[in-house]
């Protein structure tokens, strides 16, 4: 079968289930994994973090499960007849804005009609791209030395990402299975937190000295930057390392690269690149480089105190880091290092910190 067939059957493999248990006298339902941090578990098979034993019932029991059930089978008869049947996709925004003509079945808010496609992955063991459904936001940027054929509506292409693209590199696109690893010449990938920094490197060359595939996240990494990330890590075996700022929003962005996120746990082995290190700015940075800082806010210190409880932080290495920035109530940029110059960065910081993890 064709993936579009496999993703048709498994949808309506969903709608027979609950038909059946209609037609059986049993109260139609769905049970799903509970999406909390305290339902997440290191899974040793895999090295990384995936969803544990406890299950959330979704029943027409309730008033406000019955119209769950509603909005999901809408949504798999959407996928189905318009998105699979036809060839075509939808961003999740356009999703959102569809079911205003489902009269109670429509969506009060985005972050609803996201969260049964994310149930409607787990259902089906299958992924939002299998569906047809595309992110809102444009794709992060890769430069370095990669060539690469990707699969287009207009055809095949391939691209080097230094030679074939400006300084803006080449854009991740939402589907990253369409593409093809062609060549690289590449002894690292490094995933970078802010377009500052990115450019900086691109400028100072470091891609071209440490023969580095620079990878531009864009905050928050979408899913097709953490599945670029693992694939460059799996399928070539190039190691990973993440640049981020010294502040506890940045090093969640280095959990979901490197152990998986809470609300995507159930895709850990498809996004996740567990050998990832952490070189992004260390609250022990701060003393040993004398960076310029900003104080931590009321949020800032909930945040890093919840990491302390987080199982995805529970190692030596990130308690002693976290308790030595709640100590120190001080935040710093990957820019602090402009405050050294140009060229601190590349020529002094980040040869230190790649030299000790054993990356050069």
């Amino acid at each position: 079968m064709t993936k579009i067939e496999v993703a048709q059957d498994k949808l309506l493999d969903l709608a027979r289930s609950l038909y059946e248990q209609f037609q059986n006298g049993i109260v139609p339902h769905l049970s799903l994994p509970s999406r909390t941090k305290g339902n997440i578990e290191y899974s040793i098979k895999d090295d990384v973090w995936v969803y544990g034993d406890q299950e959330t019932l979704r029943s027409v029991k309730t008033i406000r499960g019955a119209k769950s059930l509603l909005k999901t089978v809408y949504l798999a008869e959407l996928l189905i007849k318009e998105h699979l049947q036809n060839n075509r996709g939808s961003t999740l925004r356009e999703i959102y804005y569809i079911s205003e003509g489902w009269d109670i079945a429509k969506f009060h808010e985005q972050a609803e009609s996201d969260r049964l496609i994310e149930d409607l992955e787990i259902v089906t063991g299958l992924h939002r791209e299998n569906f047809h459904i595309r992110p809102e936001e444009d794709g992060a940027a890769v430069f370095g030395p990669l060539r690469l054929r990707e699969q287009t509506r207009r055809g095949e292409r391939e691209i080097h990402c230094q030679e074939d693209v400006g300084e803006a590199g080449y854009q991740i696109p939402f589907n990253v299975d369409n593409i093809q690893f062609l060549k690289h010449d590449a002894k690292m990938v490094m995933a970078i937190e802010s377009g500052g920094m990115y450019a900086r490197l691109i400028e100072n060359g470091f891609d071209e000295e440490y023969k580095c595939i620079l990878v531009h996240i864009k905050g928050q990494p979408a899913r097709s930057t953490r599945r670029i990330i693992k694939r460059l890590n799996a399928e070539l075996n190039i190691p990973v390392v993440v640049f981020t700022d010294g502040d506890p929003w940045s090093y969640r962005i280095f959990a979901s690269l490197a152990y998986g996120a809470i609300k995507s746990a159930h895709l850990s082995e498809h996004l996740v690149t567990p050998s990832a290190k952490f070189i992004g700015v260390q609250p022990s940075d701060i003393v040993e480089y004398n960076l310029s800082t900003d104080k931590l806010t009321d949020q800032d210190m909930h945040a890093l105190r919840s990491e302390l409880t987080d199982p995805r932080f529970n190692t030596d290495y990130w308690k002693k880091q976290i308790q030595l920035q709640i100590d120190l109530k001080k935040k710093a940029e990957q820019q602090a290092f402009a405050g050294k110059g140009l060229d601190y960065v590349t020529k002094t910081y980040l040869p230190e910190r790649l030299s000790e993890l054993g990356i050069i």
